[in-house]
């Protein structure tokens, strides 16, 4: 008679057993998921308006720009980054922080801006993402690549010493020059410099959630301030703007 017992014993141990496995094996692709293959991330300023708005969390598809390897290369689709293309990538000036910008120039590419209008290649482009909301000009960010009426950084003055030629920009190998479609309020490559490939972490896919926050809260990488916290608690569906929930996100081809 033991022998019966110790079966039906192990038996009601053994759907535990699945249980814990399939719980660990659930938090094993989770935490892949999240760390390779998609990122959430928030748009902390106003540099990419109206395409991205501070306060709209996105998620990042990760493996877009990876290199592929000799089987996975035909299996997903992994491509080169292209002009016009949004991308997150990590900051040159502190890769600790993400930033999120258009892809306006690749390798070999000529660029110049004269009066706000972009010229790439020698031909003036039509950019219907980019916004000009100051009726200011300035003569550095208007007229680029021009003498700098501002303090830029290292990378950014060995930037205009050694890729201007004859008036354009020429964007070396490995690199990517990076605007934001604020055109007029946005730190991007023509005050800190270019965008090195291996810093590129991958390409939004949608917008999955949107909420009006001021910088100060969204700045905070885990969102875990107690006045977000508070914000959150008294304005969740008054400032959620559910029209831009599960927003796809394209690129625009420059030519």
């Amino acid at each position: 008679m033991a022998e019966p017992l110790a079966e039906k014993r192990e038996s009601g141990r053994a759907p535990e057993r699945a249980w814990l496995s399939e719980a660990a094996l659930f938090i094993v692709l989770l935490l892949f998921a999240t760390t390779v293959l998609i990122q959430s991330f928030v748009i902390p300023t106003v540099s990419m308006e109206d395409t991205l708005l501070r306060g709209d969390h996105l998620l990042v598809d990760k493996l877009a720009y990876a290199p592929g390897g000799i089987l996975s290369k035909y299996l997903l689709p992994y491509r080169q980054v292209r002009r016009g293309d949004i991308i997150v990538f990590r900051w040159p000036g502190d890769i600790r922080q993400n930033y999120v910008k258009r892809v306006i120039g690749i390798p070999g590419d000529r660029l110049r801006i004269v009066q706000k209008q972009l010229f790439l290649n020698g031909k003036a482009v039509r950019e219907p993402y980019a916004q000009h909301k100051s009726a200011m000009f300035d003569w550095y960010r208007d007229y680029f690549p021009g003498e700098p009426n501002v303090q830029l950084g290292d990378a950014a003055l060995e930037m205009l010493e050694h890729h201007v030629k004859n008036g354009d920009l020429v964007v070396p190998d490995g690199e990517y020059f990076a605007m934001g479609d604020n055109r007029d309020n946005s730190q991007d490559s023509r005050y800190w410099g270019l965008v090195p490939r291996a810093n590129i972490v991958g390409k939004p896919l949608l917008v999955f959630w949107s909420y009006d926050a001021p910088t100060e809260q969204l700045a905070d990488p885990n969102l875990v301030g107690w006045a977000h916290l508070k914000d959150l608690a008294w304005h969740f569906f008054g400032k959620t703007r559910w029209r831009r929930t599960f927003r796809f996100l394209r690129g625009y081809p420059l030519e």
